[in-house]
């Protein structure tokens, strides 16, 4: 009995199947772990760009901080959809010679395809006001 016992543990008949499956079952975690950190590089260069984007546009000498939060907006929604656009803010900040648009964007960081932690990431840009003097 005994040696049968001790036959049956060394045998490895079945174990392939077992071994592919926890092997590729680790795999494919590692693959989507590797996307979606891709995912959240191009989230936040589109919402970076996209406040660069909106500071310089509200800084031209005919426009103002409220058209460079449209901006904003605008290229967020386009890109990667409304809900990352939905906390921007523009303001004038430095000494009148020397003033600037800084576009400031709160945006959701993505844990699970595009859900995740909503206003985890702060993004901001800023752009030299150009007059017409």
């Amino acid at each position: 009995m005994a040696s049968r016992l001790r036959r049956l543990l060394a045998e490895e008949t079945g174990s392939s199947p077992v071994e592919f499956v926890l092997v590729g079952a680790l795999l494919t975690l590692l693959t989507l772990g590797v996307l979606q950190l891709g995912l959240a590089i191009y989230v936040r260069n589109v919402v970076h760009d996209a406040a660069v984007e909106g500071a310089y546009h509200g800084a031209l000498a005919d426009t103002g901080a409220a058209e460079g939060i449209v901006r904003t907006r605008e290229i967020i929604t386009r890109a990667i959809g409304s809900d990352y656009a939905s906390d921007v803010r523009a303001r004038v900040v430095g000494p009148r010679e020397h003033q600037s648009i800084e576009v400031t964007v709160h945006a959701t960081l993505p844990l699970i395809g595009l859900l995740g932690a909503p206003n985890a990431w702060e993004v901001t840009a800023r752009a030299p006001v150009e007059t017409l003097d």
